[in-house]
């Protein structure tokens, strides 16, 4: 549990942190970290402070690897109160993958985080397992890495926000067109579970979905959609190639939030 008086905040993680399946009219993805940001943000103005920073290093398709070479030192080297540290989605997806060594890998960043006098959460990505390829076998990955993260952190401090988990979050209509990333409605359910997990009031307007999110339930399998999503999707996979690869972060440095004042 942290307290409400959170100044600064950053995130590290893949598409899931970044926002992918949230994107805003002008196409650029929102997501839950941004959603916690404004609920941190809110909760550190009622309680009397001001200047709230954010920082969010989030790549798409990055591999843990990558993540904690790349993301983790300029995270902890910006000093934020809290970090959220989300990886491994990708790992469990690949054809081969040490679950036990993710999850040591996963509580090691975590532990150097806190050792810099760092707040620390680790938060696993909601369960897609329902709606893609070989959904049966990474679920039995992702229901072993929450298990061995969760008994990894015991008596460490550490929080562990397990969307992973969350039995409601399987359903359809909080999955995007892809069915591998969160929509706005996903994203907001995330977004509350985080807040929750670190004992932090949920407003409802720091994490209401925007835009039309109507649920498209039925979405059927067309060959269309195999080969605009599911193909390219396990090509890369086989390939070792990245959807994020050359971008950058959307957020690499503390940046004010701003509250609105309906919050």
């Amino acid at each position: 549990m942290v307290s409400t008086l959170v100044g600064s905040y950053a995130a590290i993680g893949d598409s899931f942190s970044e926002g992918m399946g949230d994107e805003l009219p002008d196409g650029s993805p929102r997501g839950w970290a941004d959603l916690v940001a404004l609920g941190l943000a809110a909760a550190h103005a009622s309680a009397g402070g001001s200047g709230f920073g954010y920082a969010n290093f989030a790549i798409r398709g990055r591999l843990l690897g990558p993540i904690l070479a790349e993301q983790l030192p300029p995270a902890i080297a910006l000093g934020p109160e809290l970090l959220t540290l989300n990886g491994g989605g990708n790992d469990i997806m690949r054809p081969r993958v040490s679950v036990a060594e993710t999850a040591d890998r996963l509580v090691d960043a975590a532990g150097e985080a806190a050792a810099a006098g760092i707040r620390v959460a680790i938060v696993s990505g909601a369960d897609p397992t329902r709606h893609i390829p070989l959904g049966p076998l990474i679920r039995a990955r992702g229901d072993e890495l929450a298990v061995a993260v969760r008994d990894r952190i015991a008596g460490t401090g550490i929080a562990f926000i397990d969307n992973w988990s969350d039995a409601a979050l399987t359903d359809l209509r909080y999955w995007s067109i892809d069915r591998l990333h969160l929509n706005a409605l996903g994203h907001a359910r995330v977004a509350g579970n985080v807040l929750a997990g670190l004992g932090v009031a949920v407003p409802e307007a720091s994490h209401a979905p925007h835009g039309d999110t109507e649920p498209d339930i039925a979405r059927p399998r067309t060959a269309e959609y195999w080969r605009q999503y599911v193909l390219p999707w396990i090509g890369r996979r086989l390939t070792g190639r990245s959807s994020g690869d050359g971008r950058a972060a959307k957020r690499p440095t503390l940046l004010p939030v701003e509250v609105p004042p309906e919050i």
